[in-house]
């Protein structure tokens, strides 16, 4: 039996990007799905902030996406997710970084900004993020791989994917579409979203829809 538990909740961004490096290394986990609005005491032992995801394996228990993939990484070097040169490996964690300080907050204002003046603001600094990686990211590292870094998966991709994934929702709500000039984005999207791992962690978009009408208090209508 596996001695590694996965905490997590099928809605959580960060949930998502474990979930696909547990199955990209072939790492056998017991999935426990958490309620985040009543959660068990077992859970809230082993993530003491009360976030999702977190981990138990064996005795050890870490929480916060981050350093539990990378924690995967070391302890489950294969196939790696992270180049072996520190230079590089340096690169990749500044665009991991990129994506957790850049474009999620900028996602985030656009769609859950407090007035139109926020939320415009938020359109302004995500379409800046998103021609930054078209031309610095995948423009310059990739050498014309599919991925961030070229030939192989890496946790880089990994650390954009699940917002991809909810771009139906800017659609939805703020009627946004990525603009033309991020054909190389575009491409590494539709690459990325066919592998099976992201396939298995994926929720459909009325999952996203319906969800994030409820948190914006706004009606969907279907025809």
């Amino acid at each position: 039996m596996s001695t590694l538990q996965l905490y997590f909740a099928k809605a959580s961004t960060f949930s998502q990007r474990t979930r696909v490096v547990l199955l990209e290394k072939g790492i056998d986990f017991t999935p426990i799905e958490i309620d985040l609005q009543n959660k068990p005491e077992a859970f809230t032992q082993v993530s003491r902030y009360g976030k999702v995801p977190a981990i138990k394996h064996g005795d050890v228990e870490i929480y916060e996406s981050a350093i539990i993939n990378e924690y995967l990484e070391e302890v489950f070097p294969e196939p790696a997710l992270l180049p072996h040169d520190p230079a590089q490996k340096a690169v990749a964690r500044i665009w991991i970084d990129y994506a957790n300080t850049r474009l999620v907050p900028a996602f985030n204002k656009f769609l859950r900004g407090k007035d139109t003046q926020e939320q415009e603001q938020g359109k302004r600094e995500f379409l800046e993020s998103l021609l930054y990686i078209e031309e610095e990211g995948l423009g310059k590292l990739s050498g014309n791989g599919p991925y961030f870094l070229g030939e192989h998966l890496s946790l880089v991709d990994i650390s954009f994917y699940p917002w991809f994934e909810r771009l139906p929702v800017l659609e939805k709500f703020r009627n946004f579409t990525l603009p033309t000039e991020t054909y190389k984005l575009q491409e590494w999207w539709e690459n990325l979203r066919q592998r099976e791992s992201i396939q298995q962690v994926a929720n459909p978009t009325e999952f996203y829809v319906e969800r994030f009408a409820k948190i914006l208090g706004l009606t969907v209508t279907t025809a």
